[in-house]
């Protein structure tokens, strides 16, 4: 598979993704647990950018362009129900951002997916849910608030309170709503990271 056809794969993989979700999103059901229909489409996209990075590394930049790059990301950051994948993946992604072959963020975001699903406070609040007020916010909490913006910069990311502005906002013209319950909501999010692997 040379360049361009890998690109064009791993933009072929991410628009199926973001397909599913669309469609799930209209009918509010993206927003009811994680859907065996989206779930399917994540586990073939990993299992499809596995076998493409033991054949050629992980697609940076320059394998795969900046889009192709990102669609392979946005895969790895999608597989929330594969511990192993997504911890491996992490890995090519620190390396590929170390040697500067990525967007920073990307590990980052990574990181803080990984720790949420394992039940651990995120570094760079870069995850977020609905709280006990109805908002939108980041959870679980951070690992130390008063270094977060810093943090954030040295990835490229923008303010916290910016990133807070954009999702509130961004969930006011979608179909999803606050849970009725939160303490339920988490009560389930909890069982089901134990369910797949996440947390023993």
């Amino acid at each position: 598979m040379n360049r361009t056809e890998l690109r064009k794969k791993l933009l072929e993989m991410i628009a199926q993704d973001e397909e599913m979700r669309e469609e799930l999103a209209r009918t509010g059901e993206l927003f009811i647990g994680y859907h065996p229909r989206m779930a399917e489409v994540h586990r073939q996209n990993a299992k499809q950018l596995d076998e493409i990075v033991a054949e050629h590394g992980w697609p940076d930049d320059d394998i795969a362009a900046k889009d192709g790059a990102e669609a392979a990301w946005r895969i790895v950051q999608h597989a929330i129900d594969q511990p192993d994948f997504q911890r491996r993946m992490f890995g090519k992604l620190l390396e590929a951002a170390a040697e500067g072959r990525i967007e920073r963020w990307q590990p980052a975001l990574v990181e803080d997916r990984i720790r949420a699903l394992e039940g651990r406070s995120q570094k760079y609040g870069t995850q977020f849910d609905w709280d006990e007020n109805g908002e939108m916010s980041p959870y679980p909490e951070i690992e130390d608030p008063s270094i977060i913006n810093g943090l954030r910069a040295s990835v490229g990311l923008p303010p916290l309170e910016e990133a807070i502005a954009r999702h509130r906002e961004a969930i006011k013209h979608s179909n999803e709503r606050v849970p009725f319950d939160i303490k339920k909501r988490r009560a389930e999010q909890v069982a089901w990271a134990r369910s797949v692997g996440w947390i023993k």
